[in-house]
């Protein structure tokens, strides 16, 4: 590994901005360093966070010396301020994307002022196209507009438009300019085809996108039904998962980056720009909560439309393309060298074509819920989801990877079992709920499952449920039991389960999914606590009658988030984000969490809800 560490900037301290296409990371030092253009799953132009020297960033700094950093959004929205405070002055980035929901997307917007002082600031748009791959030419098209054309395979053409004279050196356009009180400067990126205003006319333009973006994004809070603890919190990271979701298919990534690592100069770094049955069910389950049903019923449309394998049972895939196809052949990057020189840095996952039981029961539970919450669905999306369901009570017994995606080999795993159980359950719930005929055999196999678990998986010696049949370890994904309603939050066998993975997998307040040291997930090098189960584990603890526990622990778990409330997929041994960021999984656990608590708090646990 180079000796890069202090040289990258910690991935916690980035804010993210987006316009349903894609999204950018943008440091507290005012530096884009991810940027994946035009899509979420398109290749990077700017990829500085995977390889300081050659990924790429968009740089906009001032000149002075000894300048303090704060970075926060606006209320309610995903516009971004990052200042500069110095004794010479104060300085601001607004960063924005206006959004495609608006007809507005595939530009990326910089404006830069003087708050008050005489600050001198110094920029550099230094692209590098297909994961630093391929070079590019830059073509000028006047003073203060440049054309940056990859020489790649895709031919992507982005433009960049300055309020102040562009140089051009070694590919890169570059400027640098004093701002006096008041004054600003703007800087849009885009692709060759939009129709944006020339670099002279900017100025009303930005100003009229920057208010379309905020009241978007007001508005769209405005829709939550949310009026509980925490609300601010909550509704941070609802925004956070609605960036995550394509205007123009309906389906969510699970992280809108990739390579960054589980552990510095570990191995575990994977792509996470795509679809998962799984996350995107949860966060399904989140919004719904939250009374967000447009994108509910966006998502079931992308299952109903676009996966190619939905009616074909027995070939669900647990992972898709935002368009719903399966083309994620898993390549290494030999371009960048990854975080902190954490490599392999891979695009694809080779995790597609794993077999994964549990998704059938994420699949049937978030559809499940929007048919009974959001929209009755139509009768010929339930017969292909009713093919599936036979699926399921036919391998319902076979061995498979399992939630964690592990590639040490196949497994009975408990969670797997459970969520078989769980797509039958929901099944028939469904079929209750139209009418619709209902095969005796679906509840046969189901209670089939049941006992299989009760019996099976059960360990009697250590008095809990472990992590796969034969097993005498835990998992925290067993959290789920009491949540998805398998089992109560105060029965016996969980209450002893519980206890059990507090003494394994729990430190303080933070969780770790399983005990690497017992792996056999067939990969080297640790992992830090995984931050969707410490929200898991406090929602059961809630559950269990340990509201006041729960609530302290949901509490000192908000302070492990970043300087904007964002989360990572994991937290080292010493407190930093790792893993892909922002992560849905965690901030959908995190409202799950927030507004179980509250329900109880406020005494509204036995009311009908989701």
């Amino acid at each position: 590994m180079s000796d890069v560490n202090k040289e990258y900037h910690p991935i916690a301290d980035h804010g993210v901005i987006g316009d349903l296409n894609t999204v950018a990371l943008v440091g507290l030092k005012g530096t884009i360093d991810f940027m994946c253009f035009p899509h979420f799953d398109s290749p990077t132009i700017f990829a500085a966070l995977l390889d300081k020297d050659k990924g790429g960033s968009f740089s906009i700094l001032p000149t002075c010396n000894g300048m303090k950093n704060k970075q926060l959004y606006l209320p309610d929205t995903n516009v971004l301020l990052t200042r500069f405070l110095s004794d010479k002055g104060i300085g601001e980035i607004t960063d924005f994307m206006p959004v495609e929901e608006q007809k507005q997307g595939n530009m990326l917007i910089r404006r830069v002022s003087c708050v008050h002082g005489d600050l001198t600031f110094e920029m550099k748009c230094s692209p590098r196209f297909n994961y630093a791959r391929s070079s590019h030419t830059v073509i000028r098209n006047n003073d203060n507009e440049v054309l940056f054309k990859c020489e790649g395979p895709e031919g992507i053409q982005v433009r960049f438009k300055s309020m102040v004279p562009i140089l051009v050196k070694d590919g890169d356009a570059t400027a640098t300019f004093c701002l006096k009180t008041g004054e600003k400067v703007d800087f849009l990126m885009d692709l060759e085809t939009c129709d944006t205003p020339s670099a002279t006319d900017l100025e009303a333009f930005v100003t009229e996108r920057l208010f379309d973006t905020i009241n978007y994004w007001k508005n769209w809070v405005d829709q939550s039904t949310y009026q509980g603890r925490w609300m601010d919190i909550v509704n941070r990271s609802a925004l956070v998962l609605k960036l995550m979701t394509s205007h123009d298919y309906g389906s969510m990534v699970a992280a809108p980056t990739f390579g960054l690592p589980e552990q510095i100069g570990g191995v575990r770094n994977w792509d996470y720009r795509y679809t998962w049955i799984r996350d995107a069910s949860f966060t399904v389950y989140s919004l719904l909560r939250l009374g967000y049903k447009k994108e509910a019923k966006d998502f079931v449309s992308w299952v109903d439309r676009q996966c190619d394998d939905v009616g074909s049972a027995g070939h669900l895939r647990l992972m898709y393309t935002l368009s719903g196809k399966v083309e994620l052949t898993e390549v290494v990057l030999d371009s960048l060298e990854g975080y902190k020189g954490s490599s392999p840095v891979r695009i694809g996952n080779a995790a597609y074509d794993q077999v994964q039981l549990d998704i059938y029961g994420e699949l049937l539970d978030s559809v499940y819920l929007y048919d009974k919450y959001g929209e009755p669905i139509s009768f010929e999306f339930w017969d292909d989801l009713r093919q599936q369901v036979e699926w399921v009570c036919d391998n319902w017994q076979r061995e498979d990877q399992g939630i964690w995606e592990v590639r040490g080999g196949k497994k009975h795993f408990l969670y797997s079992r459970m969520m078989c159980w769980v797509a039958i359950d929901r099944a028939m719930k469904i079929a209750d709920n139209h009418s619709y005929p209902l095969p005796a055999r679906w509840r046969e196999e189901r209670d089939k499952i049941f006992f299989s678990i009760h019996q099976d998986f059960w360990n009697k010696d250590l008095q809990c449920f472990v992590q796969y049949k034969g097993a005498e370890t835990v998992d925290a994904a067993t959290l789920l039991m009491p949540l998805i309603r398998f089992i109560g939050p105060k029965d016996p066998r969980w209450l002893s389960t519980l206890k059990r993975i507090e003494e394994r997998l729990v430190s303080d307040a933070l969780v770790f999914r399983y005990r690497t040291e017992e792996a056999f997930d067939g990969l080297q090098g640790g992992e830090g606590t995984f931050s969707m189960c410490t929200f898991w584990y406090v929602e059961c603890l809630a559950k269990s009658g340990q509201v006041d526990k729960a609530r302290l622990y949901f509490e000192k778990m908000l302070g492990y988030s970043n300087h904007l409330g964002l989360y990572a997929e994991m937290l080292g041994l010493n407190g930093d984000q790792l893993g892909n960021f922002p992560q849905a999984f965690t901030h959908l656990g995190l409202i799950s969490a927030a507004l179980s608590i509250n329900d109880i708090l406020e005494g509204k646990e036995n009311k009908k809800q989701i």
